[in-house]
């Protein structure tokens, strides 16, 4: 039984999976779509009646942005409904009604709705499209019910296409359906809403007149009808399959499909990339877009990386992983990713080009299928839909150079004088050499094509000039034909492999350019010990390497502020707003995006798998290198090292704090534990002492009382010290301490401290040598006799009872130099430089105690009058304490001085 039940347990990926999932669900707003099949179906209507039913359950619910169309039933539902007022935008004059996502954030409700998800957003406004809106919404927490229609899916926009001959131009990407926690079908049988539409419920009559012609059809309706329900139950059908997969519920499971998509940047790409999407999702795979770059593509114009660009963004919108791979064969490069990731099955397009091309160079879909092996190849044919879909982005090649084609004409024109002058010693054929070698000198300098050029060309100077009948293109002798048609052949193979040497020897040149800068910066960011070192290199580096303007903003409080920029460089107000936006929203913005894309800078979030820790802002030279992918992935590659930097920084940081909290709490300990033993052990003694005199006050000697209130007075005097010392020390190091100087005679600062001390000392010697000139000092004489007490009591304390203490004082350089020096064990010399640290203690004799404060209190007390004080062990045993002192005064800078 425990067996089965094994088996039914769902496995570690599965709960991690959901643990995940609740986890990013928590964190984010909910997304409720209803969803519908043409305009009229009621989606607007089904949503304010949740919304309602929402809001008599007491959840806050706002309006934000809600178009009745002037229905009275629509209107009557948002009566009760506190209204959003829309923001006005100017365009071309008219004041176009839009979301107020700023309204929305500050107004900060349980639940908006947005109507019209696709809807684009009038120029000026924060985001392109209005699902970029919601997706903000949500990330800040906010629940949302929005409306689309099923044709408006990216996934779904070349089929409904293909259905109603209709271009649908405002998209939403399929990962908001992945994403909506629920999806709610909106449907009415299509003969019920062509009756609505002849009602004048759905437009008006003059727009329901040209609708019912154009798009509302039966057989038009009937069809996106089943693309909406067929889309609804692709989800349910998933939720299903998750719910069995976290429950461990028996199943027969698919075999894992993984899919992959080639682009180039053709015309046909998108209906690639949307095919592949629709494949994925029937098969419940995921997918992978690839483009594959080669050295050839460095000739094509910024129009075709526009395009490759827009794919990729394309494909990354409807949820595929994307890549951009360099190589010298794409075919070669799609299999061996294709193996690398583990794919099962690969879509290409079917070749247009004429088949006579195919004699020359085998089509693409044909080199793929030849290297696939036991990969499924999937061949996507084109309609005559696609062919004739809009304006193609043209793929152009760069301006054709005159130079090189002239440059190519005077290599020749050398080639045949070089002939002329060599005619008399060689034969005609072994001239051909000479031509070969002009080829070659024009494929080295001028690229491929002129030096095609030179090698025709060559072939009509070497008949015309050299074969005869001289200076005539006719031939005598036929075999000639075969040395030019060779010439020729052998003239445009060498071109055409030096070019390839020279291109791919630009791109390793490039590649190798990219992993010095991206080598550079990682060994600077290694080197990095602070935050102002980090971003110093990453500005130089990334400004080095792309000639570009940089900033790194990092995060203070609630906001960003600019850490490090290039020279002469400031972020304006609407710059800071921008790069704000993206650190919140952890999205890419700014220029080159979709996302504000009237900034002047592009933000990048420096992102970890934790958190965001600050913002990149580039400004590049070029305004066509924000769409480039080379730059995008090396500014990728940028952000990754940056990020993973700082948050190495910021984990030192913690892990320095960490240890120096540990350090704390040991410190406090050991402080809370001598204090506890030094506040207990005088306590005991004093109220044993009075406990002993309290209950036998009349049975006690005089001699016995005596003795017990004196050891309650020594007991008393030792915990006052203790805790002056304690109070001192937090005086010290608060900065509290005034020195109040006046003129002292060293002999009653001396004579102070010794009478202090009196009882203690008793009967032991106390040898003071001071010679009679001594001039008089500038100090606080209070404090300075706090000094030699504690300095006095610690000879006595760590020395021989029957041994003595001397106290020296001379004049020594301008200073006063006073000794106290005893018999006693001494300090070990590793901890000379140390005794005079806070609570340091070393092994002391069998009854000396302490708490390690006063040695710490007396440099103290010295360094503040601008003074010195330091131990040395004596010759023959002991220790010896030095104090000096500035005769004229001048206290150390930062403490307060009385008079």
């Amino acid at each position: 039984m425990s067996d089965m039940a094994d088996e039914r347990r769902p496995s570690p990926e599965a709960m991690l999976k959901l643990a995940q999932a609740e986890e990013a669900e928590a964190e984010r707003g909910k997304l409720k779509i209803f969803l519908g099949y043409a305009a009229g179906v009621g989606k607007t209507y089904a949503m304010l009646q949740a919304a309602r039913e929402r809001r008599h359950e007491g959840r806050d619910v706002v309006a934000a942005y809600v178009e009745s169309h002037g229905r009275p039933e629509t209107d009557a539902l948002l009566e009760g409904l506190e209204i959003l007022p829309a923001a006005r935008i100017e365009y071309q004059g008219v004041m176009l009604p839009e979301l107020d996502i700023d309204g929305v954030l500050a107004r900060r409700p349980q639940l908006a709705l947005v109507d019209e998800l696709a809807h684009t957003n009038a120029p000026g406004s924060r985001h392109e499209k209005r699902w970029q809106d919601v997706e903000e919404l949500l990330a800040a927490g906010i629940d949302v019910f929005t409306t689309v229609n099923v044709q408006h899916f990216e996934s779904l926009n070349d089929v409904v296409t293909q259905i109603t001959g209709i271009a649908v131009r405002e998209t939403v990407p399929d990962r908001l359906l992945d994403l909506a926690a629920e999806i709610r079908l909106v449907d009415i049988p299509p003969e019920d809403l062509l009756q609505r539409l002849r009602e004048g419920k759905v437009y008006v009559p003059e727009q329901a007149a040209f609708a019912a012609e154009k798009f509302f059809r039966p057989g038009n309706l009937i069809a996106l009808r089943e693309l909406s329900l067929r889309r609804a139950a692709v989800r349910v059908d998933g939720e299903m399959r998750a719910y069995m997969e976290a429950r461990a519920i028996p199943g027969p499971w698919p075999a894992a499909e993984r899919l992959l998509v080639s682009i180039s940047g053709s015309p046909f790409s998108e209906r690639l990339i949307r095919t592949t999407r629709r494949l994925a999702d029937e098969l419940k795979a995921p997918w992978l877009t690839v483009y594959v770059e080669t050295p050839g593509d460095g000739r094509h114009e910024q129009e075709n990386r526009k395009r490759v660009w827009k794919d990729l963004r394309l494909a990354e919108s409807l949820g595929a992983q994307v890549a951009t791979v360099t190589a010298t064969s794409v075919a070669e490069a799609v299999i061996d990713y294709a193996r690398r990731h583990n794919v099962t099955r690969i879509v290409v397009g079917k070749p247009d080009k004429p088949r006579w091309r195919e004699f020359l160079r085998l089509p693409l879909v044909d080199r793929i299928i030849r290297l696939s092996g036991a990969i499924d190849v999937h061949v996507v044919s084109y309609g005559p839909a696609e062919a004739g879909k809009g304006p193609a982005l043209p793929v152009r090649r760069g301006p054709i150079s005159l130079s090189g084609y002239l440059a190519s004409l005077a290599l020749v024109v050398a080639a045949s004088l070089a002939c002329l002058l060599l005619r008399p010693f060689l034969a005609p054929t072994n001239m051909v050499m000479i031509y070969l070698l002009a080829v070659v000198l024009a494929a080295l300098r001028l690229g491929l094509k002129p030096a095609i050029l030179t090698a025709f060309l060559g072939v009509l100077a070497f008949d015309f000039f050299f074969i005869p009948p001289h200076l005539t293109f006719a031939v005598e002798d036929t075999q000639y034909l075969i040395t030019f048609v060779a010439l020729f052949t052998v003239g445009v193979v060498i071109s055409t492999l030096v070019s390839t040497v020279r291109e791919r020897a630009e791109a390793v040149r490039e590649r190798e350019e990219q992993t010095a800068s991206l080598y550079y910066l990682s060994r600077d960011l290694a080197a990095a010990a602070d935050i102002e070192t980090l971003v110093a290199a990453v500005i130089r580096n990334i400004g080095e390497t792309l000639f570009a303007k940089v900033a790194v903003l990092l995060p203070e409080g609630d906001r960003l502020r600019v850490a490090a920029a290039s020279k002469g460089l400031k972020p304006d107000v609407k710059e800071m707003a921008v790069a704000d936006w993206a650190f919140r929203n952890r999205q890419t913005a700014g220029q080159g995006t979709e996302t504000l894309a009237s900034a002047g800078f592009l933000y990048l979030p420096l992102q970890t798998s934790g958190s965001v820790l600050g913002v990149l802002g580039v400004r590049l030279k070029n305004d066509a290198d924000y769409r480039s992918t080379q730059i995008r992935r090396l500014l990728d590659a940028f952000t990754s090292q940056t990020a993973m930097a700082l948050e190495r920084v910021q984990l030192s940081r913690q892990a320095e704090q960490a240890q120096i909290l540990q350090a704390r709490e040991n410190l406090e300990r050991a402080l809370l534990n001598s204090i506890s033993h030094d506040l207990r052990t005088p306590l005991v003694a004093i109220t044993g002492a009075l406990d002993t005199l309290r209950d036998k006050v009349h049975t006690l000697a005089d001699e016995s009382r005596l003795e017990l209130l004196d050891t309650a007075w020594e007991e008393a005097e030792r915990l006052n010290r203790f805790v002056g010392n304690l109070l001192d020390m937090t005086r010290l190091e608060s900065g509290a301490i005034k020195l109040k100087r006046e003129l002292s005679d060293v002999q009653d600062l001396i004579g102070c401290a010794l009478a202090a001390l009196e009882r203690r000392i008793g009967e032991r010697g106390i040898d003071v040598r001071l010679p009679p000139d001594l001039p008089l000092v500038r100090m606080d004489m209070v404090l300075m006799t706090q000094v030699l007490v504690n300095l006095l009591d610690n000879a006595l304390k760590y020395s021989p009872p029957d041994s003595g203490v001397e106290i020296t004082a001379r004049v020594d350089g301008g200073r006063l130099r006073i000794e106290m020096a005893d018999r006693g064990p001494g300090i070990p010399e590793k901890d000379l430089k140390r005794v005079f640290d806070k609570f340091y203690r070393i092994a002391v004799p069998e009854g000396a105690q302490g708490t390690g404060l006063g040695l710490s209190i007396c440099k103290g007390i010295v360094e503040a009058h601008g003074g010195s004080i330091r131990a040395e062990n004596r010759t023959g045993g002991g220790l010896r304490v030095i104090v000096t002192l500035p005769l004229t005064g001048g206290a150390k800078e930062g403490v307060s001085h009385g008079q």
